[in-house]
């Protein structure tokens, strides 16, 4: 148990430390970027499936719905990245970790609209509190939180489609960014062969963190995946918020975003609505281990 905690908790150390990555290779535009991280996570996947001789979760792929299904995430995962590393090197840290507070409520959202599951009153308040918070922000503060929306609203539907399918997360991530891989890699010669890459025209640290775009994806999702098998969903549901807490200080005190107070207040509303869902995962997980125990 404690092992997995640490296991997961270092994960979401990873994705919340991510900023400071992306800042780092700024220099280069988003588009670019992304393309590199799609071939460079495939490669390092691949050569961990390969170092392992797992090669059976190929022939789930001769599943047509398995195939479209992925093909979707894909395409999902790839928006979702665009709009992540673009939102950072563009100023805008704190708003995309809004996106990343709001999405465990976008998933309860999510699964009662697709689902058809059940809506506990916790998580309608939540849900309903949540909602005020992003009314506020677009009212008050007078801009509407689209990257927030555009960050949860893409993950939420990722996972909603990678909740029913066959593969696992790493053979997952493998099979969305070598769907990717070879358009990606055709764009990136494309761009060298005109002169607008950024391999071969950049210092070498530069060109070393873009390389490095595929370790920096697929080993905190494995560290992810081995603390998730460990621990309860409660522990997880808590942990999960260590990512966009961190995103949201670096934003704040590394990056001197702006953070007025009427922004404050609407953030304070949707933190406030999370401590209220999380609150009730917590007890509705008591109860039922309850439950369980003394039957």
């Amino acid at each position: 148990m404690k092992k997995g905690a640490i296991y997961a908790a270092t994960a979401y150390l990873l994705w919340g430390l991510l900023p400071v990555y992306w800042k780092a290779i700024k220099i280069i535009p988003p588009y670019e970027i992304l393309f590199h991280r799609m071939c460079w996570t495939f490669i390092v996947c691949a050569c961990l499936l390969g170092f392992t001789h797992h090669a059976q979760w190929l022939v789930k792929l001769k599943n047509p719905k398995t195939l479209i299904t992925f093909i979707g995430t894909a395409v999902i995962i790839g928006f979702n990245w665009f709009t992540y590393i673009w939102a950072v090197n563009s100023g805008f840290i704190v708003e995309s970790s809004l996106g990343y507070f709001i999405n465990p409520l976008v998933n309860v959202l999510f699964g009662v609209i697709f689902l058809k599951e059940r809506l506990r009153s916790g998580q309608l308040i939540a849900i309903s509190i949540a909602t005020i918070g992003v009314l506020y922000l677009t009212f008050n503060y007078g801009t509407f939180p689209w990257i927030a929306l555009v960050l949860a609203g893409t993950f939420g539907f990722y996972g909603l489609l990678r909740k029913t399918a066959a593969l696992n997360s790493l053979e997952g991530l493998a099979t969305e960014t070598g769907l990717l891989f070879i358009p990606a890699v055709l764009y990136i010669i494309y761009l060298q062969m005109n002169g607008a890459g950024s391999v071969g025209h950049i210092n070498f640290g530069t060109t070393l963190l873009l390389a490095g775009t595929g370790i920096i994806t697929a080993f905190p999702l494995l560290l992810f995946t081995a603390g998730a098998r460990r621990i309860t969903m409660t522990t997880l549901g808590v942990l999960q918020y260590i990512a966009p807490t961190l995103q949201f200080l670096i934003g704040v005190f590394v990056y001197g975003e702006n953070f007025p107070q009427s922004r404050l207040v609407g953030f304070t509303i949707i933190w406030f609505a999370l401590v209220i869902y999380t609150a009730e995962g917590i007890y509705t997980g008591h109860k039922r281990y309850r439950a369980i125990k003394f039957e």
